[in-house]
């Protein structure tokens, strides 16, 4: 499917997204995981939508004014706020994994006009966990650990506290990405801590009117982001959908994944 690629200035950032696909218009999120991971599920999509994909601000393609500035869902709402205007044919359908969930609620409370459904898939919020101070304990010891001893060791900690199982206590190697040390150093010292302690707008989100739906991996059982997932739900009042795999469900069950996807859009 042919893809064009864009740059869009915004304050403090230059995002890059790419297009591909003709229809309503959809948005594909991540955070840190940037547009490259979703080019399977959008062009499966593209069939019938015009679907948006990008790089998050201060990742890969996306590039920040301020390195050392830590980025909050709030922000990354305007940013995808400004990719919506700049597309045009809104409002967007929009599917939003770990932290693209956290930042499609947010996208969804402060601008509710540009939303018309909000998949949110196990959003990594940790404030209506009973555990929270526990979680935020963990993730500070994250943050203590890249400074301390580096990225693997980080992403090892990171996962056990997400619930993997990491026998050798380290994470797995990655593909080659020309911009990993960016987005490590990114995701560590900028993105992390706002993300996992956002607390949505539950109200916002009650009253503004796009369909909001939380989902979960039919495989995550007790994993971190499962039990944000059921938290995040109850306390806002709106529907759990259950999908299929776990939290990279998109990736590793693609086809089933996708159906869910269709029938909770439908």
């Amino acid at each position: 499917m042919d893809v064009t690629t864009h740059e869009l200035p915004v304050p403090g950032a230059k995002l890059y997204y790419e297009l591909r696909g003709s229809g309503p218009l959809m948005l594909l999120i991540g955070c840190p995981m940037e547009a490259m991971f979703f080019g399977a599920m959008a062009d499966a999509l593209g069939a019938d939508h015009t679907v948006v994909t990008y790089d998050p601000r201060g990742i890969s393609h996306s590039i920040v004014d301020d390195l050392d500035a830590p980025v909050t869902p709030d922000v990354h709402a305007g940013d995808l706020h400004a990719v919506i205007a700049a597309v045009g044919d809104g409002p967007a359908d929009v599917f939003g994994s770990s932290g693209g969930a956290v930042n499609g609620l947010a996208l969804a409370a402060r601008h509710p006009e540009d939303v018309r459904t909000l998949v949110a898939h196990e959003p990594p919020l940790s404030c209506f966990l009973p555990d929270a101070a526990d979680v935020d304990a963990g993730v500070d010891a994250i943050v203590g650990t890249y400074r301390t001893d580096g990225a693997g060791a980080a992403f090892g900690r990171f996962l056990a506290l997400c619930g993997f199982d990491l026998p050798d206590g380290e994470a797995p190697p990655m593909p080659p990405n020309p911009y990993q040390e960016q987005n490590d150093r990114h995701f560590f010292l900028n993105l992390i801590r706002p993300t996992t302690r956002y607390r949505p707008d539950a109200d916002a989100l009650r009253k503004a009117g796009p369909r909001v739906v939380i989902g979960a991996g039919a495989d995550s059982g007790r994993q971190l982001a499962a039990r944000t997932a059921r938290a995040t739900a109850a306390a806002i009042g709106v529907p759990l959908v259950e999908f299929a795999g776990d939290h990279g469900g998109f990736l590793g069950e693609p086809e089933p994944f996708l159906a869910t996807l269709r029938g909770v859009l439908a």
